[in-house]
C-alpha cells in the first residue's frame, strides 16, 4: 500500500496511513492499495462491509457506483488484450471528500499512466483524479479495439488465402471474448452516465460536465464492439463459404480426372475382352498405337478442360 499526499499534481509519500483520516490543509490523499490492505483501511474510513466484500470477491464484478454518506464506491473494469485473450480487471475506487482509494487485485496500467497526467494537469482534488483515471480506462478500450480490428482483418485475409480448421477455433474464441466484453460495456456505460448526469455532491458541478465527453467515448466503444460482433459473424460465414468453395474445387478436379479416364478405361475394357477380331490386336506395334491413342485422347481432354477453365 502506498499513501501519497497530492498537491497540484505533486506527490509526497506518507508513512503513517492514520494521517489520511484527517483532511490535509492543502490537496488530497491518494491511497493505492491491494485487497489485503482493506483490513486496515475499512475501520479507518468506515468503509461499508458490502463494498469491502465486493472488492475482495473473486467473482466478476459489474461496473457500478454505490453512494454512501461520506464516500462513493465505484467499480470500473480495465481491459487488456494479448492477441489471444481479453482480460478485464476490476478497479475498485473509494472516493471521499479529501481522499481517493484505489484497490486492485492485479497491476493495472492505468494506475501507472495516470501519474504524469496528475502532474501535468496539476490535479488538486480527488474528483479530478477520478475523472482522469476513468478517462484513461475508457481510452484504453479504443486501443484494444484497434488491435481486435487488426486481428479480425488478418484472420479474414488468412481465411481467404488459405483456409484451415484452426481458423474456426480462432473465430469462436475471439467471438466469445467480444461477447463477454459486450456484457460489461452496458453497465460501464450506465456508470459513466451516472457520473455525468446525477447530482453527486463529491464531484464538482463544472467537472461533472467533462464526464459527458467520457460518456460519448463509452458509447463509441460499445458501438465498436457491436461492429466486431457482426464482423465475427461475417467471418464465420466467410470461413464456411471458403470451405464450400474449396470442396467444390476438389470435386471439380476429381470430376475432370474421372471424365478424362472414362474413355481410357473404355479402351482398356475393349482390349481386355476375349475376342480374336479386335483391331491391332495381333499387330507388332498395336500396343504402342493404342497407348499413344490413349495418351492423345487424355491430353486433348486435359487441354479442352483447361481452355474451358473446368480444371
Amino acid at each position: 500500500m502506498k499513501v501519497r499526499l497530492v498537491r497540484n499534481g505533486v506527490f509526497s509519500l506518507i508513512d503513517d496511513v492514520n494521517l489520511t483520516v484527517v483532511p490535509p490543509e492543502d490537496g488530497f490523499y491518494w491511497i493505492d492499495a491491494g485487497t489485503e490492505d482493506l483490513e486496515i483501511l475499512q475501520p479507518l474510513f468506515q468503509l461499508h462491509e458490502l463494498a469491502v466484500e465486493d472488492s475482495l470477491s473473486e467473482e466478476e464484478q459489474r461496473p457500478k457506483i454505490e453512494i454512501y454518506d461520506t464516500y462513493y464506491f465505484i467499480v470500473i473494469n480495465s481491459i487488456r488484450f494479448d492477441d489471444e485473450e481479453i482480460f478485464l480487471r476490476a478497479l475498485n475506487i473509494f472516493l471521499g471528500k479529501h481522499y481517493i482509494i484505489t484497490v486492485t487485485k492485479q497491476k493495472i496500467n492505468e494506475i501507472r499512466a495516470v501519474k504524469p497526467i496528475l502532474w501535468e494537469e496539476e490535479v488538486h482534488t480527488p474528483d479530478r483524479f477520478l475523472y482522469h483515471l476513468v478517462d484513461l480506462v475508457v481510452d484504453n478500450y479504443f486501443i484494444v479495439g484497434d488491435r481486435i480490428e487488426a486481428k479480425i482483418e488478418k484472420l479474414e485475409e488468412d481465411i481467404l488465402m488459405n483456409t484451415k480448421k484452426s481458423h474456426l477455433n480462432e473465430i469462436i474464441g475471439l467471438r466469445s471474448e467480444i461477447l463477454w466484453v459486450k456484457k460489461v460495456l452496458g453497465p460501464q456505460k450506465d456508470l459513466i452516465a451516472t457520473l455525468n448526469k446525477k447530482d453527486l455532491k463529491l464531484i464538482n458541478d463544472q467537472l461533472q460536465k467533462y464526464f459527458s465527453d467520457i460518456y460519448e467515448n463509452a458509447v463509441k466503444v460499445s458501438e465498436s464492439f457491436d461492429t466486431f460482433r457482426d464482423l465475427m459473424g461475417n467471418l464465420r460465414e466467410a470461413y464456411q463459404s471458403s470451405l464450400a468453395n474449396r470442396a467444390n474445387e476438389i470435386m471439380r478436379v476429381f470430376t475432370a480426372l474421372t471424365t478424362i479416364f472414362m474413355p481410357l478405361t473404355f479402351i482398356t475394357g475393349i482390349y481386355g475382352m476375349n475376342f480374336e477380331n479386335i483391331p491391332l490386336l495381333h499387330s507388332p506395334f498395336g500396343d504402342l498405337i493404342v497407348l499413344g491413342a490413349m495418351f492423345l485422347i487424355g491430353f486433348a481432354m486435359l487441354v479442352f478442360f483447361k481452355k474451358k477453365d473446368w480444371l
